[in-house]
This record gives C-alpha cells, structure tokens and sequence, in this order.
C-alpha cells in the first residue's frame, strides 16, 4: 500500500496515546513515513478521544479523514466515526464493548477480558491486544511487536508480551481479510519518531539550553515533561514556578546571570508574561518564549488549535522594540528553528518567541535529520573586561558586548527605565532617542542577517499560490501537488522578510492564504506590509484541516 491510516478511539484516559505510539512505531519500522494526530477533550479522565496515525511512502504531516483500520476500544469509537469508513475499512474492537451492525465492515472483535488476566492492568494491556489484533491483519510478525514492546515499554514487561502473544494468536481472519499490499520493510534505515514538543526541547539543547522554566499549560506542557523527564541526564535546571508571571521574571534573572533558558506557555499564560517581555525588551534581557496556540479567546477550547495569536505576539507589551517571531511547520523546521531562535536572543540581546500550536506540539512525525541545516551554540557578544563596563553602550549594530554577574570593581546593570549606557535612569530626549534608535538599529541588523536563512520556503511553480504559516505546510503541501500549485511559507514573522517574500512572489497572479483563524491573520499582516493576499481558505473549529478538508476547499476556489 502507498499509504495507510489506522484510527484509535476510545475513551480519554485508557492509553491512547501510547497505543497511538505503538501502531506509529510498528509502520514505522516496517518503511512508512509517519504522522500522528491527537484528538484530545480537556479532561483527564472521559470524554471521547481518537488517534490518526497516517503511514506514507513519502513524508508527511498531514492527516487524512477516511480510515483503513479501526482499533476501538467502545461504541464510541464505531458511533462517532461511521463517517470515515469505507467498504475495506477493517475494524479490530473489543467484542464485549463494540458492535458492529453495519454487515459490509469487517469486524475481528477480541474478548479483552477473557485476554488480560490481571484486571488491575486493563488500561495497560488494553491497547496492547488491540495492536497485535493489527498486527495479525497487517500480516506482520509477532516478533516485531514484540521487539518494539521490549524497547518501548519495559513495565509490566512479562505481562504485555504474555498479552500480545495470546491476542495475536485468537485473531482469525481468512485470507480475504488481510491487507496483502502492505509496504515491504525498508532497507533504509528507520527514522525516530518526534512530537513537535520533543523536537523543539532538542533544538533549544542543541543552541545551548541551561534551564528551562514553565507553568504547565496545554499545549507546550509535553515540553516541560519531556525536559523534566531528562533533567538529570542533561544538566539543566527543569523550574515549575507558582505562576506565568513569575516563569518569565525567573526566566530573565537567569538570562541576567548569563544561563541560557527558555519558557513555555500558551495565549492565557503569554498574556501574564506580557508585562515582563517589556522588561526583556528595555532591559535588553535575551528571553526565548515557546508560545503554543490553543482555541480561545480566554479559556476557549484548551487541547485544540488554532493560528490566532499572530497578531497578539507581534504586538504584546507597551513600546517599540525588537523581536524575533518564528513558526514552524513541521518536526525538523522546530527543532532548527527553535535552535536559531535561542542564540538570535542571546545575540542580539532580545525576545524570541517560537510561535506554535496544538497541532504540532502534541503531533508525532517521522523525523530525518538530513533535511535539517546543523545547530550549534553560536557565543553572545561578551565584555571584554577591558576599562569601566557599559551595559548599554552605543555601537554601530546595536548590539552592546554583555556581562553577567559578579566581576569585581563593576557595576552590571539592568533596569526597566529609559537609561544612559550604563544603565542609570534618564528622561533626557536626546537619550531617550539614541536609545530608541539603538533598538531599531538592532532589528535592521537581525534583518539583514536574517536574509541568509529561508526565513521564506517556496514549493513547485504555478501563477496560483497556497500561502501558509505554521502546521498548515504539511497539508497545503499535499493539496497543491493534486492541482499543481506553488505553496509559499513563510517562516519568520518578525523581522517581516520583505526581500524573500517578493522574491517568493514573483510570477504569481493569485494567492490564497490558507489559516485556522477566522480573520485571516498572515494576510492582514502582508496587507500592512504592502502585499496582497487575493483570497482566504479558513478554519477555526479548534480542528486542523485535513488534507481531505483542504482539498475541498481548494476545488471550490479553483473553480
């Protein structure tokens, strides 16, 4: 098969994560190309939970809507998704919980009850029937499953496998009911499998990462976990403060002692740290800030996503000052561009903000390494300990060499008032001016440096272009092969790319902006820019598009 689709839904809090995981590594390892989609309620336990993991001959990082395979823990998971079957669609449930009435769906029902003899380890054991019941009509060995677990899952080791074994062998299906064109093993080696959330901690590591500081917000908490989980074993310092606003005040009293760190928030979280972005702004503080986006306004829909916070980071905090804003779209994009964003704030002494979203933090893809330019800790501008020390002195960039505490017979400052080179209060114009002037002139340098990345990608030709931000690559990627489309997208926000986006442009008649927002937000923006967006593709349901979504989206503008 080129492709294959495996939906897991079930109940919020039996381990659908992990069994998503499971099924993601065991197509993995045997050639696919892998993203995974989480459909999560805001509860920890109940409510009705589905995992896609999509399996391709090429990468991806999109879902599609139709399904191969059903692992389905309840009724739920036939009631609520009766829309994504078709007439091959094979469905591997739990038969004391599931019943399957429609006669042309093939259904290998397990009894799981009679399969897990330790009923305190039904949530455990559960999916892991569930997978080998998959395994068995993919026509794959038992022994990779096996493997897999004894890699993946060493608790309650002996009883996962003993659980395997038995579901595996009780799955009787005739030949008929196989799926024989699934993909040979790849001879190529096999690629890991990140969420955007594991892939952007590397990138900070990678950049230098020392602490990292967050209040558990969805849905860059998996961040804060996975960092926690390898505190020790990466020397940082993991700190759950008591709240957003003293997560970001810690994060800059570390940036003052020179400790390379970062935070991880969410648009409620982001709008308590506002305040002491100013500082990082004034003070000249370098602050790295993982903004993931989330349905709102206020409380909204916590665990699903949007793009509605563009507008909000841009401008967030009173005054003018530099900033650094990136999206990415996909693992490798956010494990590099996490990495530039880390030594870009340390350089040039400002905010950075990676500006993310649910779809990608708590997304699974195959992640190849070679698609990735290399990361590595790029050195601030430091003192040179030579005279009396200026925190804030005038250069030709902007950029004034730092200092961290303590050095003897020096005074190192950092202050939230307008201020003179070393720091001390001033409400004199001309100050005040030259001092506004050394901040643009730091934002220009940025820019101009900035001209070297591709800050803007461009995809295929065409006069008509899918012009996307952020987790909307994958899937206007897939769309725009089908009609024969460019895609444009566009990676940093600030400082704007206006070179790259022209030069992106060129040739194109008709651009429609692809965006989960009601409003339309990178187009408004380009509109303030100068450019022109023609029409809009938007969805704000807290859903990202699916490839299937996008597509009819696309012939209806096209016709």
């Amino acid at each position: 098969m080129k492709e294959i689709t495996v939906l897991i839904a079930g109940r919020r809090g039996d381990g659908l994560d992990d069994t998503g995981l499971l099924v993601s590594n065991i197509l993995s390892r045997i050639g696919y190309q892998i993203y995974m989609y989480n459909d999560i309620p805001s509860l920890i336990i109940g409510g009705h939970q589905f995992v896609l993991v999509r399996g391709a001959n090429e990468k991806i990082s999109a879902h599609k809507d139709k399904v191969d395979i059903v692992l389905a823990y309840n009724q739920d998971a036939i009631d609520n998704h009766k829309n994504r079957f078709n007439e091959k669609t094979i469905i591997i449930s739990d038969k004391d919980k599931v019943q399957v009435d429609d006669p042309n769906l093939i259904n290998i029902g397990l009894s799981l009850k009679e399969i897990i003899e330790d009923k305190a380890l039904t949530i455990q054991l559960s999916g892991i029937c569930l997978v080998a019941g998959l395994c068995k009509t993919l026509n794959i060995e038992l022994s990779l499953l096996e493997d897999i677990i004894k890699k993946n899952n060493p608790k309650f080791l002996e009883q996962k496998l003993k659980a395997a074994k038995i579901a595996y062998e009780k799955v009787n299906i005739k030949n008929d009911q196989i799926i024989k064109e699934i993909k040979e093993k790849s001879k190529n080696e096999q690629l890991p499998i990140l969420s955007g959330s594991e892939a952007i901690g590397l990138g900070l590591l990678k950049a230098g990462l020392e602490a990292y500081i967050a209040y558990p917000m969805t849905p860059t908490s998996p961040i804060l976990e996975f960092l926690a989980a390898n505190e020790k074993e990466l020397g940082l310092h993991v700190v759950l403060p008591e709240s957003e606003i003293a997560v970001m005040l810690m994060a800059l009293g570390y940036s003052y002692m020179g400790v390379r760190n970062a935070v991880g928030t969410s648009g409620g979280g982001f709008s308590l740290m506002v305040e002491a972005l100013g500082l990082s702004g004034q003070a000249e503080l370098p602050a790295v800030i993982v903004m993931g986006q989330r349905s709102g306004p206020s409380t909204g829909m916590p665990t699903y996503t949007a793009q509605t916070d563009l507008h909000f980071v841009l401008n967030a905090s009173q005054g003018e000052f530099p900033r650094l804003i990136v999206a990415p779209g996909d693992a490798e994009e956010a494990y590099y561009w996490s990495g530039v964003a880390m030594n870009k704030a340390w350089k040039y002494q400002m905010p950075a903000i990676i500006l993310t979203d649910k779809t990608l933090g708590l997304g699974y893809y195959s992640f190849d390494a070679s698609l990735v330019p290399e990361v590595k800790v790029e050195e601030a501008i430091l003192w040179d300990r030579q005279g009396q020390y200026s925190r804030y002195k005038m250069t030709n960039d902007g950029i004034s060499p730092i200092a961290f505490p303590s050095i003897e017979g020096q005074a190192i400052k950092a202050t939230s008032y307008t201020h003179n080179e070393y720091g001390i209060t001033t409400e004199d114009p001309k100050t005040a001016k030259a001092l506004a002037d050394k901040l643009i002139m730091k934002e220009k340098q940025l820019a101009n440096v900035l001209e070297n990345y591709e800050t803007v990608k461009v995809y295929g030709e065409g006069r008509t272009a899918l012009l996307c931000w952020g987790t909307n690559k994958g899937v206007c990627l897939e769309v725009a092969r089908k009609y024969n489309l460019k895609v444009v997208q566009m990676i940093v926000m600030s400082p704007f790319p206006t070179n790259a986006l022209t030069r992106a442009l060129e040739g194109v008649d008709r651009l429609i902006s692809v965006e989960c927002n009601a409003k339309g937000q990178l187009a408004i923006l380009l509109k303030q820019k100068g450019f022109n967006v023609d029409e809009l593709i938007l969805k704000y349901d807290g859903r990202p598009f699916s490839v299937d979504d996008l597509d009819l989206e696309v012939k209806k503008v096209m016709a």
